[in-house]
This record gives C-alpha cells, sequence and structure tokens, in this order.
C-alpha cells in the first residue's frame, strides 16, 4: 500500500527531528524478525538509551541530511533499520551486539560515531570498549593514585614513629631515673 505524499512528508520531518541531535546510529538489517523480538529489541535500546526505527532508505537519506549521520543513512539498499543516540555510543553498541548475538535474525550493516563510519567489525569493536562510566572511573583513579601515594609516604613517618615510642613506653624505657 503506497504512502500518500503528506504522510512521507511527516514521517520525514519526524526522523529528521530525531536524528538532529544523535551524535551515533547503527545500521542493521533484519530477516522474519517477529513482532515479539522488535519489541523485545526497541525494548533494550530504549533502556540504553537510544532510539529504534525501521526506516524506508529514500526517506531516511531525506531526513538525515545536515545531520552528525547523514553517512551512513544514505545509500541504503534492502530492509534497514536505525538505533541512534545522542549519549555513549558504546552502551548501544553494547546492548545492541548483545541482543543481535543471540538473535541471528538480526545483522549489522554499518555505523557512525560523531561522522566517522564504522564498518561490522568496529561496530563489534565498539560494543567490547569500556563505557563511558568506567572510563571516568579509570580516569579519576589515574588522577587521584598519586596524591594518595604522596599522602601515605608523609604519614608513614609520623606513624613509624609513634610505634617506636609506643614500643618504648611498653618496654619502659623512658622511665625517669
Amino acid at each position: 500500500m503506497a504512502i500518500s505524499k503528506a504522510k512521507k512528508q511527516e514521517k520525514v520531518q519526524l526522523l529528521a527531528k530525531e536524528l538532529e541531535t544523535s551524535t551515533t546510529a547503527i545500521i542493521g538489517t533484519f530477516k522474519a524478525l517477529t513482532v515479539a523480538k522488535d519489541f523485545e529489541l526497541r525494548k533494550v535500546i530504549r533502556e540504553a538509551g537510544g532510539k529504534y526505527r525501521v526506516v524506508k532508505n529514500k526517506l531516511a537519506a531525506v531526513s538525515s541530511k545536515g545531520t552528525k549521520v547523514e553517512d551512513a543513512l544514505k545509500g541504503l539498499k534492502g530492509v534497514n533499520s536505525v538505533a541512534f543516540t545522542s549519549g555513549d555510543p558504546v552502551a548501544l553498541a553494547k546492548v545492541f551486539a548483545k541482543w543481535a548475538g543471540e538473535n541471528a535474525e538480526f545483522q549489522f550493516k554499518l555505523g557512525i560515531v560523531d561522522g566517522k563510519l564504522l564498518n561490522v567489525e568496529d561496530v563489534k569493536a565498539l560494543a567490547t570498549m569500556p563505557g563511558k562510566e568506567e572510563i571516568f572511573s579509570k580516569l579519576l583513579f589515574l588522577i587521584n593514585a598519586p596524591a594518595q601515594r604522596l599522602a601515605t609516604v608523609l604519614n608513614a613517618t609520623g606513624r613509624d614513629l609513634a610505634v617506636v615510642l609506643g614500643q618504648g613506653v611498653e618496654k619502659e624505657k623512658f622511665t625517669a631515673a
């Protein structure tokens, strides 16, 4: 059933509005995906802070003009879907890769992160990277570690002196004559 021109225009505007702020998109193709599996995939992606749409190729290309994900959405062929986010690209890639690994109906085609096109291997590699929170915690640990070591060294002298004095008192070395 053909879609009217007004309906197409409405879909293009809706997708364009959603893609406007997106910095990451992962495109895939699926065969014989059931409604239940599709619902499950949408739920998983939504929990990761992303959005998921099954797209018509020409409408996706028109909708993405002027966005950071434009290069990924032009020239698509076949049945395609796109998951996109303006948040953490690693979180989206992780949940998407996990779901795709458990469901053979879905196959990755390509991805784009901050304007850089990714092939299938790059998308899978992105899924194995640590997330933003993990990277921030490691960075904070590395920044904090030298200060902790310095504090430990500075406290060691006083602590060692207190231990020596405590042992002297126990052995009654400091008694008056």
